[in-house]
C-alpha cells in the first residue's frame, strides 16, 4: 500500500493536531503515513497520496511553513498524483479557507488528481477540528484505501 504524505501548513498548531488525528485514523486502516511539518517539495516523494492539511492566516495567506512548498509547486507536473486538501478556517473572515483553496488550485494546475473536493473545516462550527476531520474520513476512508 502506498504512503499517505501529510503536508502541513500551520501557524498556531491546529493543522498539526488535525494532521496527527488523520494520520492515526489512516494508520488504523493499515496505511503508512508520513507527516511533513516543514514541507520541502523536493523531499516529498511524488508517489502515494498527498494530503495537504493547511490553515489560512492573515489576509488569506498560506502559513509561512508551507509557502515555500507552494512556491516550488508552481509550474510542476504531478501526473495524476492523488491528493486531497483539508483546509481549516474561520468563517467570520471573507478569506475563509483561502489557504486550502490556493493549494487545491496549485495541485490542479500541476495535473494532480483530487480524490475528493477539499474539506473546509470552520473552526467556529467545529472548535475541535480534528474530530470533524476524522468523522469525514470515517465516512470516506475508501478514497484512501482504494487509491
Amino acid at each position: 500500500m502506498d504512503t499517505v504524505h501529510i503536508i502541513v501548513g500551520s501557524v498556531l498548531g491546529a493543522s498539526e493536531y488535525v494532521a496527527d488525528a488523520v494520520a492515526d485514523r489512516l494508520q488504523a486502516e493499515n496505511l503508512t503515513t508520513e507527516i511533513y511539518l516543514a514541507p520541502d517539495f523536493a523531499a516529498i516523494p511524488q508517489q502515494g497520496i498527498w494530503l495537504i492539511c493547511t490553515s489560512t492566516h492573515g489576509a488569506g495567506d498560506l502559513p509561512d511553513n508551507i509557502q515555500p512548498f507552494a512556491d516550488d509547486l508552481v509550474g510542476k507536473t504531478l501526473n495524476d498524483l492523488p491528493y486531497w486538501v483539508l483546509s481549516l478556517g474561520d468563517s467570520s473572515y471573507d478569506t475563509f479557507c483561502y489557504g486550502g483553496a490556493q493549494m487545491h488550485k496549485l495541485m490542479q494546475n500541476a495535473q494532480a488528481k483530487a480524490l475528493a473536493e477539499p474539506l473546509e473545516v470552520d473552526v467556529l462550527q467545529h472548535p475541535i477540528p480534528e474530530e470533524y476531520a476524522v468523522e469525514w474520513l470515517d465516512n470516506n476512508i475508501q478514497l484512501f484505501t482504494s487509491a
